[in-house]
């Protein structure tokens, strides 16, 4: 039986984008299974009593110069997000909405690029039409789906569930019972699945 890697996240954290650019890739070297958790960040901040970096702000500085450094060793684009933060709340939703659907890994990397590869307002359903269109997406399909009741259900109760397990921000990553956060822990991340 292969392992799994859930990886807990939101799409407005640079943190759980840099980390997400990797995944695939280690899940090829380590033969594991993907599992995608979308929750809303600002509630498990809410739930915990937690803060994002920025509201330190030296430790807000700092993080801009690691994440450069980090988007430079994983040789991907990282573009701050002029709107930063931006509410995810409709984001989020789609991305639930696509869980366990083919179009799965094509509504996640639209909506990561759109955030930090061509920054754009996401909490904006123009811009969201605009970016799922792009991609070659049903926008208006994605938007319904994201309104529908059991959709808001599932991210709360999915953010509710990641808070009760402990998670406090993102990206938190699980391999069993193990968690671990950040996304300069994927060497760990890998070991455990090695």
């Amino acid at each position: 039986m292969s392992k799994t890697v859930e990886f807990i996240f939101d799409v407005g954290s640079p943190t759980a984008y840099l980390a997400w650019t990797q995944l695939e890739a280690m899940c090829d070297r380590t033969g594991a299974e993907l599992q995608l958790t979308p929750v809303l960040l600002g509630g498990i901040f809410k739930a915990t009593g937690n803060n994002p970096p920025g509201a330190v702000p030296a430790k807000g500085m700092y993080m801009m110069r690691d994440l450069a450094r980090y988007a430079q060793r994983y040789q991907v684009s990282l573009n701050m997000n002029p709107h930063f933060p931006v509410n995810t709340l409709m984001p989020m939703r789609i991305v639930t909405a696509a869980i366990g659907t083919p179009e799965l890994n094509a509504v996640v990397k639209a909506l990561y690029d759109a955030m930090w590869k061509s920054p754009c307002k996401l909490s904006e359903t123009e811009e969201l039409t605009r970016v799922l269109s792009e991609a070659g997406l049903d926008a208006e399909h994605w938007l319904s789906r994201a309104a529908d009741e059991s959709v808001k259900d599932t991210l709360k109760a999915n953010t509710e569930a990641a808070v009760k397990r402990g998670v406090f921000g993102a990206p938190t990553l699980f391999v069993g019972n193990e968690m671990f956060f950040g996304q300069d822990r994927l060497d760990f991340v890998e070991e455990a699945l090695a």
